[in-house]
This record gives structure tokens, sequence and C-alpha cells, in this order.
């Protein structure tokens, strides 16, 4: 019983929290909705009296003490009941009496499910104290869900502590609900009302009804001034805001009088005149606010708001400021009427002022203006702002932020101030100079500024600088020692001198990163950094020449450098470099001990490269047609560790740098594709590991050119053989697939010499003794009487024939020992007639356009593709095929003019194990039914 009542309260609590976790709330503790959200519970409170003054005291006492006991137990409260739904005008929840809806009877004393006699057996004994810690995790909508638990849960959860801000933004609640809410927690300390129908009477309740009151929020009304006048005798109210709502009756002044109150904030307000006498108000906010007039008596006040005020004139701005002498900011931004006396005032009278906000005041000029203590400034789209601004500006040496976006008339900027961090000059359209000193500053923000031409920064504290599309930018001086990101972006007038900057003995010893895309001035780029590590150079197009000197620097982008000429990375970090979007590079020179891979696809005019990568294992020269023997001789040399190695379409490559591959240990993939290679020898005396070897239309090798595969047993470890659109004759060709048993991928594509692939014919065999024989006859002679040791069955796994012209039939029947064949490709061989494969591991044949195509006979059982593609077979010869393919799932017969829709049937039920039926035939791909 215990272990089931443990599981009980484990749960209900869990599925408490995880709801409250899933809200994202932290316990709020008003009776808040969000409007978007459709709850399905309704809030019931009722009092069978007044509530407890014992309970008030309590709950006062420990307010003021601070520090709760949580070891012991809470004083009672009176029983409530709160039951969600939603009718409370469908958009409020509130409380009613218990006796009206949920009485003691209805609610369990424990929480389970089933009968009366299973509740009892599972009794929820929470300490008040424990369960008042879980519930405080709760907002309002799960407290009231937790009411409904059992009596103790309910009790809980209507505690006063949970309910001290009574949020009712944008309810319908009428006066007595809401009179009747205040009668239910008068220890409540913060209201919203804001969005209520009738905020004056509901405000005038909350004030006269709620004693400990400390915030009042109100807005979307009117306020009569009986209001104003009320507040005064709410002693503990220390913030007031109203939005948006109408002040008064449009005709006399409203005035604010309270001696406690510390926070104001009457923001997009409508009325005449306001008076506000607060000797201990700190905030006042009247932002965009309609008043022509205001009077302050706030000698406290610290922050001032009045952003958006219209109407307030010079002198009613100047009147209101100067009687705050503590003032610390000032928000005046878009006041048109301010002037520069009105700031000599403010400057004169407050003297602590350190934030000010005069942006879009386009009447000042801040000439004359004196604010020593002044740490942030900003003067957004201030029109009248010019360098003789800055010269003042200059004077507040506290100054540490300082933003002058859209000043139109300032041409120069010059600041020498210890304590400045933060600048922004933002669509400064005639600003040509920018000098800025200063130890501390971090953040420059310069952007759009299309006649800045010169910039010189000193600071120990800047790490990053973007100067994006400053095209007009030609001098750039930095004395920045902890720089670390600078961005030039398309800053088109940059010249090669950038490149002094960013030296390693230059204003920046520990720049990491560096971008210089469409740069479209620069011509010879050339950087020594001991700490770059990252520079980009896209699109800089006009760039020729490239020399690197950044033993650290592991990524480099030349997208678009497609004028790049001769290139030096000695020493660099690369790991891996791409060079082959720069066809114009003609001498090339890298020096990466960690280099691995080095592609130069398309570098058609390099003739000079020196390539020192001890580390290399990968290297594409594809369509390098002037890299000579000498490069690849002393580049096999400097890179032992090669492993890949693409030379195709590289006809300037001859024995002598075939010969060189002796160095290469570890060379198992070769590519000599579209090369004039005539003798293969030194590929066979040199790469004695190669497992890869593409000789792709290799037009001048002889036919006897790869005798020494299947006669002289060369290359052991071969075993894939790409010898596509060559020229070799028939008997060369199965003399190589007769012999050279161990090849895994054969790719004889567009082969226009090759007429048969007969592998039952007698010449097979007789070919792969005579095989046997050469081999055991050019062995050393302590191997001779060594019996000869070799697989009856062809290690072949993947063979393509694709385009082959003239062949006209291909038989394999089991005893050619294709125990390994998967795939086989014959497509496009337009006059291929005979097909008859006996492979027990085939699983795919591709014959699609094959026109000719007569004779299909298959016993593959593991065949799962079948691809017929524009073949004229009809559907007998089809059927007669696949009836053996007894794990056939996917069948195309598109285009096939010889095979009709209604044949479909016919097929599945030939092969039962069809899925998938491709037919041009019937609107979409047929499948199979799972019926």
């Amino acid at each position: 019983m215990e272990v089931q009542e443990l599981k009980t309260k484990s749960s209900i609590l869990m599925t408490i929290k995880s709801r409250h976790d899933a809200a994202g709330g932290s316990g709020s503790r008003g009776v808040e909705v969000d409007a978007n959200v459709e709850v399905d519970v309704n809030l019931n409170l009722g009092l069978g009296g007044e509530p407890s003054s014992s309970s008030t005291t309590a709950v006062a006492t420990e307010r003021d003490n601070g520090d709760r006991d949580m070891q012991n137990k809470r004083p009672k409260v009176h029983s409530f009941s709160l039951d969600w739904g939603t009718n409370f005008e469908s958009e409020i929840h509130y409380f009613t009496r218990v006796h009206e809806e949920v009485g003691d009877a209805d609610m369990p004393d424990v929480v389970g499910d089933g009968a009366r006699s299973d509740l009892l057996e599972v009794r929820m004994d929470l300490t008040d104290d424990l369960l008042h810690m879980v519930l405080s995790f709760l907002d309002h909508i799960d407290l009231s869900s937790a009411a409904r638990v059992c009596r103790q849960w309910r009790d809980a959860s209507s505690h006063e502590d949970f309910w001290r801000y009574l949020n009712f933004e944008n309810r319908a609640i009428t006066a007595e609900q809401f009179e009747d809410m205040c009668q239910r927690y008068p220890n409540a300390t913060a209201v919203n009302l804001y969005g209520t129908p009738a905020i004056h009477p509901l405000g005038m309740e909350a004030i006269s009804s709620l004693r400990n009151l400390e915030a009042l929020t109100l807005g979307k009304g009117q306020l009569s001034e009986t209001f104003f006048e009320a507040i005064t005798e709410c002693h503990t109210l220390r913030s007031l805001t109203v939005n948006d709502a109408t002040l008064g009756n449009g005709i006399q002044e409203i005035s604010i009088y309270h001696d406690r109150l510390r926070d104001v904030q009457i923001v997009k307000c409508r009325v005449i005149r306001v008076s506000i006498r607060c000797p201990q108000l700190e905030t006042l906010s009247l932002k965009r606010s309609s008043m022509p007039h205001a009077v302050l008596h706030c000698p406290l006040l610290r922050e001032l708001d009045i952003a958006s005020c219209h109407k307030l004139s010079d002198a009613a701005i100047r009147s209101a400021t100067t009687s705050c002498p503590l003032l610390e900011s000032l928000d005046m931004s878009n006041c048109s009427c301010v002037s520069d006396q009105t700031l000599q005032e403010i400057s004169a009278s407050c003297g602590n002022l350190r934030v000010l906000d005069a942006s879009y005041c386009p009447n000042i000029a801040f000439e004359s203006v004196r604010l020593q203590m002044l740490t942030v400034l900003k003067l957004h789209s201030c029109e009248g702002i010019t360098s003789a601004s800055i010269a003042a500006i200059a004077n507040s040496s506290m100054l540490e932020v300082l933003e002058l976006d859209n000043c139109s008339l300032l041409t120069s900027v010059s600041l020498d101030l210890l304590r400045l961090q933060n600048i922004r000059l933002v669509h400064c359209r005639k600003l040509t100079d920018l000098i800025l000193r200063s130890s501390v500053l971090s953040s420059v923000t310069i952007s759009n500024c299309p006649s800045l031409q010169r910039i010189s920064i000193t600071s120990n504290a800047l790490k990053k600088l973007v100067l994006q599309k400053q095209e007009s930018l030609t001098t750039l001086a930095l004395q920045c020692h902890l720089l670390q990101e600078v961005d030039l972006t398309e800053c088109e007038s940059l010249t090669n001198s950038i490149c002094e900057v960013f030296r390693s003995d230059g204003g920046c010893p520990i720049l990491r990163t560096l971008v210089l895309d469409s740069c479209e001035s620069l011509t010879a780029v050339s950087f020594c950094s001991t700490s770059l590590v990252s520079l980009s150079l896209g699109g800089c197009r006009a760039v020729t020449s490239l020399d690197l000197s950044c033993p650290y620097l592991d990524h480099v982008s030349l997208d678009g450098c497609d004028h790049l000429e001769k290139a030096r990375f000695s020493p660099v970090g690369l790991s891996s470099l791409n060079l082959g979007i720069c066809p114009k590079l003609n001498v090339l020179h890298i020096e990466a001990p960690q280099m691995v891979s080095l592609e130069l696809k398309g570098c058609g005019v390099l003739s000079e490269a020196f390539i020192d990568c001890p580390l290399l294992t990968s290297l594409d020269a594809s369509f390098c047609s002037q890299l000579k023997d000498e490069c690849l001789s002393a580049t096999t040399s400097s890179c032992p560790l090669i492993e890949s190695l693409v030379l195709m379409s590289c006809p300037s490559v001859g024995p002598d740098g075939l010969s060189s591959l002796h160095c290469l240990q570890s060379l198992t993939y070769l590519d000599l594709s579209y090369t004039f290679l005539v003798n293969l020898q030194p590929v066979f005396d040199s790469c004695l590991y190669l497992k890869v070897l593409k000789l792709q239309a290799c037009k001048y090798l002889s036919d006897a050119s790869l005798e020494p595969l299947y006669k002289g047993n060369a290359l052991p470890a071969l075993t894939e053989l790409d010898l596509s659109y060559g020229t070799l004759c028939q008997s060369a060709i199965e003399e190589l697939l007769a012999c050279c048993r161990h090849l895994t991928h054969v790719s004889l594509n567009g082969c226009i010499n090759m007429h048969d692939l007969d592998w039952g014919s007698p010449i097979d065999d007789r070919l792969f003794a005579m095989s046997t024989f050469h081999e055991a006859f050019d062995s050393p002679m302590e191997k001779v009487n060594e019996p000869v040791q070799y697989q009856d069955d062809r290690l072949l796994q993947n063979l393509n024939c694709v385009g082959c012209p003239n062949i006209r039939k291909v038989v394999i029947p089991p005893s050619a020992g294709c125990f390994h064949l998967s795939s086989l490709n014959l497509s496009l061989s337009s006059n291929l007639k005979e097909v008859d494969i006996s492979c027990c591991n085939l699983y795919l044949l591709n014959l699609s356009n094959c026109y000719s195509l007569e004779i299909l006979k298959l016993d593959c059982p593991k065949l799962t593709s079948l691809f017929l593609q524009s073949c004229n077979m009809n559907e007998e010869a089809v059927e007669g095929a696949i009836m053996q393919c007894n794990m056939l799932e996917t069948l195309d017969v598109r285009f096939c003019p010889k095979i009709s829709p209604l044949s479909m049937v016919m097929l599945r039920t030939a092969c039962p194990s069809l899925k998938r039926i491709f037919s041009s035939l019937v609107p979409n791909m047929i499948s199979s039914s799972t019926s």
C-alpha cells in the first residue's frame, strides 16, 4: 500500500510539474491567462465568510520577517474551491462561492481512480509546507487544476501567497466581480487592469480596497481627475502605469500628487496638461503622450522619458528637465522643438546627466553643449550635427557609447576618448575621415558610408572589425593588439598596400580571420603572418599573384580568382587546397606540412609546380596539360605517401614521369585516362600495390600493352580496371576477362572492337589454362616446381559494357564461375540480340536501349532489378525471362512498344515477387497490391 501511495503522489506531482515546464512558466502570481490558449477549466472560489484574520496576520508576519520556515506547517486557510471552466463570460476565470458550484462533499479526500474504497486506500498526507513549495512552481491555470485533486490541495492552491498579483489584462471583468476579488485577496500587491471595460471604477476599487497595493497598471479607456485625486490616499502605491488612455475630460489639468510614488509611466495618453508633484519619484515616462504642457516637481527624479512628445514646446521641455537637478537619464528623441539653448540649460542644471538620447531632433547642433558626466549619447538623424559638433562631444571625457547614424552633414570624426567603448556610424553619406583612439574601444559599427576614404583606429580592446561595402575606402590604419577578425567585403578601392596592415609586425599581431571578398582593386596579395588562420579572397578577380607565408593558415578561399597566375604557399598549415578554380595558374609553390589533399583539376597552363607536402595522400592533376615529367618526379619524391593520383588528360606525362611512381609505395589509385600512353610497362614495374587503374580513352595503347596483366601476373593487387572507349581488339579483351580473375570491377564502356561476351565457349577455358602456364613459366626458378594455385571462379562483381555498338551476344553460364557477379550493365548496346545469363548472385541487370534484343534467358535467383527500357521484346519473351527470378522487385519496361498495359497482370502472375513495374503506357507506376 505504501508503494502504491508513493507512486500516486509522484505521478500527480510530476504531471503538474510537466505541465508547468511545457508552458515555460516559473510560477506566476497572477490570474493570468494567455488569450491564445483555450482553457478547459473554470476557476471558482468561494468563502464561507470573510478571510480569516489569523491567516492574514500570519501571512503578513511571514512577509515582514522575510524568511519562511519550510519545516513547519503553515497556518490553516479557509477552504476554497477552484474549478476551471469557460463560463466566466468566456474570457475571465473568476471565483464564485463554494456552495454555488462545488461543495466539500464533491471534493475527494484523496486522489485516485475507481470506487470510493480505492480512494481511501491511498492517502495524500503531504505536509502543508512541502505541498506549498511544490505548488509555488505552478502558474494559476495549473494551480486551479491542482485544486481539483483533493481538499488539501484545494486549500493549499488557494493560499494568498500565490495570488499577490491579480492580472486581468484584456479581460471582460465587471465591477462586482473585481470587488469580490479584492475582498477575497485584500493583501494583493499588484493589479493589472489594462484593457478591461471600465478602468476608472475598477481602478478606484483597487486603490480603495487593497491596502497593500504597490503596483497598478491601467489602460485603453478613460480616467477622470477623481482617480488621480484618490491615489493620494493609497499610501503603499509605488508604481503607476497608464497606457493608451484619455486622462480627464480634455479640458482641465491632471495632477498627480503622491508622497511615495517612485515610478510613473504615462505612455501614449491623451491629456491637455500634466502636473506631477512626487517628492520620491525616481522614474518618469511621458513617452508618446500628446500633452503640450508638463510641470514637474520631482527633486529626486533620475530617469525621464519624453520621447515622441511632439506637442511639447521647447520652453516646456526646458522647464520640465531643469527642475530635476538629479537627472541621470533623459530621452527626448523625436522632440522636434528641442534647441541647443535647451541643451545648454540642461547641461548647467543637470550636472549628473549620464545618458542622453536626442535622436531625430533636427534643430540641435551640439556645438556649445558641455556635458562632462555624459556616458551614453545618441544623436541619430540629427541634421545639425557637423564636424564642429564632434569637437564639442570630444569634451565629454566620460563618454562610453556614441551613436551618430544618419547624420548627413557629418564629414569627419576625430575622437580621443579614454573611455569610449562603442561607436556607430551608419548612413553618414558625407563622412570621409574617421580617427578613433581609445584603449577600451570594443565595438565599431560602420556601414553605408559611401564617401569614407580613411580610417584610423587605435584600441587595446577591439576584437572584431566589420567594414563591409565601404567602396571608397583606400586607407586603413590599425593599432589594435587584440584584433582577431576583420571583414572588408566589397571595399572595392582597397589597394595592395592593405597587406602591410596585417603583417605580423604590424598593428594587428594576433589577427586570425581576414575577409577580403570582392575587393576588386587588389592585384598582388602577400601576407606574412604567424597568427592568420583563415583568409578569404572570393571574387577578387584582378588578383594575379598570391604569396602566403602563414604557418597556421588552415583555410583559404579563392573562389572567383580566375586570373591568378602565380601562387606561393610557403609555409602554410592547410590540410586541403583546391586550385582547380584558377584556370590561368602557371607557377605554383606549396610547402604545407599538414596537407593531405591537393586538387589542381583544370589548371590547364600549369607548367611549373613545386609541391612539398610530406603527408599528401591525394593529388588530382586532371587536365593539367602542361604538367611534365620533371614536375611529376619532383612531386613523387617529396610526397611519398600519395595513395590516389589522377593524371587524366595530362598528355605531357611520359615514361620517365611514370617511372618515378616507384617512390609511392602506398599508391593504390591511378587514373591515366585520356593520355597518349603507348607503353604501360613503367606502371607495371612501379605500382606494385595498385588496386584501381583507369585507362579510359587511351587510344594509343596496343593490343599487347596489357599482356603483362594476364601473362606476367603484373599488378597482383589490382581489383578495378577501366578500359572504356579504348581500341583493344576482341582477343585482348577476351584474354583479359578470362585470365585476370582477381578483378572485381571492370568497365568496357564504348569499346567498339568488342563483339561477343561468351564465357561458355571452349576458348575461355583454353585462355585461362594458357595464363597459368605463362605464370608458371615466368616465375623464378626456385618456384618452378611449386604447384600452380588458382581458383576456378572469378571474383568479378561489377561489369559495365555500356554503349558497345558491336556486341551481339552475351552468354554467362554457371561454368564461367561468376559466383560474385552482382551488377551487369549492357545498356545502349544497340546490336545486342541474345542474352543468356546464369549467375546465382546477380541482383541488377540493365539492358535499357538494347533495341535489337530478341532472346533473354535468365537463371538469376537473386535478381531484384531488371531494366528493359526501349527494348523490342514481346510480352512472352519477358514473361519467360522473369519466371525463374523469384526475388525480382523492380521491372522497368517503359517505352517498350510490344508490351501493352494488359500484360502487366500477366507479368505479375509470372513473377509474384514484383513490387514495382515502370511502364510508360499507364499514367503512373504500377505497384503491387498489398491486399
